[in-house]
């Protein structure tokens, strides 16, 4: 197995996982809070293909898929291009509201465009350094495996959101 087949093989979890937590919920479901500060489903899904698309899309000198397929104008959200929800208030995870079939649509979107840079990585790829504000520098293979892991998080917790629900 390639470094490259790895990175495809956990990412297609990612997707995979997300779209198994989507599949059956309706907007009220995917917007549940189970205490009134708690992160919602929708809100998990959409930060872990938020920070996806983002740190991909940086390391790849690509446009966001965000921004690039429209989907900023799809959720309607007050938020910045580049917000990925990272230190979001309250306020601004409920303001995450969407039907499952947009979230899967932008889940798909991140997958695609993740699959078809990353395919083609090398090894050699993978020791690039792509963020110098860390000491040690941070790698191409150290942000992909950082991304995977906040990804699986986060649809884990959605996951268990959804086991929640009545």
């Amino acid at each position: 197995m390639t470094p490259a087949e790895l990175l495809l093989d956990s990412f297609g979890r990612v997707h995979d996982g997300a779209l198994s937590v989507l599949d059956g919920l309706t907007e009220d479901q995917l917007a549940h809070r189970i205490t009134p500060d708690a992160n919602s489903i929708a809100w998990l899904v959409w930060h872990a293909m938020r920070v996806q698309d983002d740190h991909l899309a940086d390391a790849a000198g690509l446009q966001q898929v965000w921004a690039a397929r429209g989907f900023i104008e799809f959720f309607d959200l007050d938020l910045d291009e580049d917000d990925t929800g990272y230190g979001h208030t309250s306020a601004q995870v409920a303001e995450v509201r969407a039907p499952a079939e947009l979230l899967a649509r932008y889940v798909e979107a991140v997958h695609h465009q993740t699959r078809a840079w990353v395919g083609g990585l090398t090894e050699a790829d993978l020791d690039r350094v792509v963020d110098t504000r860390w000491d040690p520098p941070v790698t191409l293979g150290v942000r992909l495996v950082s991304v995977i892991d906040d990804d699986t998080q986060h649809i884990g917790q959605a996951a268990y959101l959804k086991g929640l629900l009545p």
